[in-house]
């Protein structure tokens, strides 16, 4: 009996520390959002430093749920920076809670479609430090009890951002990493936040899929595949470092003898010609079986000579857990038939693994890159002031 009593008393304590673990782990200053915070938020936010001295810059993306598909509604994103020197700048009249945060606050609600915009300007890095230039974001849901927080908000081509840097992101939400574009008189990024990705104690979905590559929202790696047949065919450039500024899609297979691999290398031959230099398309065959650099060269170039390939590049690697090529770090699932994945300016858009080549998956394919163009050049823009 008092054995029973011991065990039942020590599962309870078990499962009461695990379903109590604060969603995120935990975030230092997070709670300042509720600081102040107004009853009724925009899906655009002006800072209060929209108007003072420094770069103005404008972010703007959607909200997305865990499938990286989905758009999410009302959910409350709040920021807060430096202003353009580095500093956390303080007010006379600013709430004494919120004084580490600094004056230059904000909120924003994604709206029914998952957009949300913040107009702000370029922060400062910390003066004499090493830390690159950083807004610093935190997310409440409305049906999860705790806010966190998710990666800061970097830029691409700050040279404090180092590659060990690089390496040490979490992607917290998605990539942080901005890539902007030079509008009049203001820069643009586009960054969307994929609710979950990589958040510890974060409820989980019932998903029994296969697992295979790179999750939505976080950013494509570089690797180093062989072209075997493309313009950049004898050499191994890295697709997404030389084509990455606009759209992709990366298929791995693990095997090349079949009917469903012509299929959807005609599909995506069709596609890329639809849209031109905006889209590069790569298949990366990764099998381990009898590998042979010689004899897979001149098995994928027989193909891209069979099929009449212009527009798709076909690849390959060693195996898909090759460190040479750096493919380790593209997380393909060997037990996967295939990998199809789409990104846009690196970031990935979705993965889908074992599709079958028929027309729903070419349309689920061809509508999945369709709406992600129109979210890409139609950004949400106020123009009213």
């Amino acid at each position: 009996m008092k054995l029973t009593l011991l065990v039942t008393l020590i599962l309870t304590t078990t499962c009461y520390s695990q379903t109590n673990k604060p969603v995120g782990g935990g975030c230092d200053g997070c709670e300042l959002m509720y600081s102040d915070m107004p009853q009724n938020i925009s899906s655009i936010s002006y800072s209060p430093a929209w108007n003072s001295a420094g770069q103005k810059l404008l972010i703007t993306g959607k909200a997305y749920k865990q499938d990286g598909l989905t758009p999410a509604a009302n959910i409350i994103i709040y920021y807060w920076q430096t202003n353009h020197k580095g500093y956390y700048v303080d007010k006379n009249d600013l709430n004494i809670h919120v004084k580490r945060h600094g004056y230059i606050r904000g909120w924003v609600k994604s709206d029914n479609q998952g957009r949300y915009s913040i107009y702000t300007i370029k922060p400062g890095a910390y003066p004499n430090k090493d830390i690159p230039a950083h807004i610093h974001l935190s997310i409440k849901e409305p049906d999860i009890k705790d806010e966190y927080y998710v990666d800061n908000l970097v830029f691409d081509y700050d040279p404090l951002l180092t590659t060990e840097k690089r390496k040490a992101l979490k992607n917290r939400g998605g990539s942080g990493l901005l890539r902007t574009l030079k509008g009049k008189n203001i820069l643009i990024a586009e960054h969307n936040i994929i609710l979950g990705l990589n958040i510890p104690n974060y409820p989980k979905v019932n998903d029994k899929q296969l697992k295979s590559g790179q999750k939505a929202g976080e950013d494509f790696h570089s690797i180093t595949p062989y072209h075997a047949w493309g313009p950049d065919r004898g050499t191994t450039t890295c697709p997404v470092c030389r084509y990455g500024r606009y759209f992709g899609i990366m298929y791995f297979v693990n095997e090349i003898n079949s009917q469903e691999i012509n299929d959807w290398l005609l599909f995506l031959e069709q596609l890329s010609g639809q849209y031109d230099q905006q889209l590069k398309v790569y298949l990366i065959y990764g099998s381990a079986r009898n590998y042979s650099f010689s004899k897979r060269n001149k098995q994928l170039a027989k193909l891209g000579e069979k099929l009449k390939l212009q527009k798709v590049a076909l690849t390959f690697v060693p195996a898909f857990d090759d460190k040479e090529t750096d493919i380790y770090l593209s997380r393909i699932n060997s037990n996967a038939r295939n990998t199809l994945v789409i990104y846009k300016n690196r970031n990935i858009i979705s993965n889908s693994t074992n599709l079958i080549a028929n027309q729903k998956n070419f349309k689920i394919i061809q509508q999945k890159l369709t709406n992600s163009t129109s979210d890409y050049f139609n950004l949400q823009i106020d123009k009213t002031r």
